[in-house]
């Protein structure tokens, strides 16, 4: 980055569809991993204890996950 050829060479690689990628499945792990956190806060004050709600958050959690991922790729793209 010490020349404008060095900034438009980072420029362009980071503009790659690789690089994206990776920035895209980063993003959604992390997304997913918060969603999961949530659940578990909730679980921690009693939402969802039973074996029914466990089910079903953990359906959830999946159904967020994907959702997330797809406006994050949609974002990225």
């Amino acid at each position: 980055m010490s020349s404008k050829a060095g900034f438009y060479q980072i420029k362009s690689l980071l503009q790659g569809d690789v690089s994206k990628f990776v920035l895209w499945a980063i993003l959604a792990m992390l997304a997913y991993h918060i969603i999961a956190g949530i659940r578990h806060l909730l679980m921690d004050a009693g939402v969802g204890e039973s074996l029914e709600g466990g089910v079903l958050g953990s359906k959830l959690v999946i159904l967020l996950g994907i959702v997330t991922a797809i406006g994050l790729g949609v974002w990225i793209w």
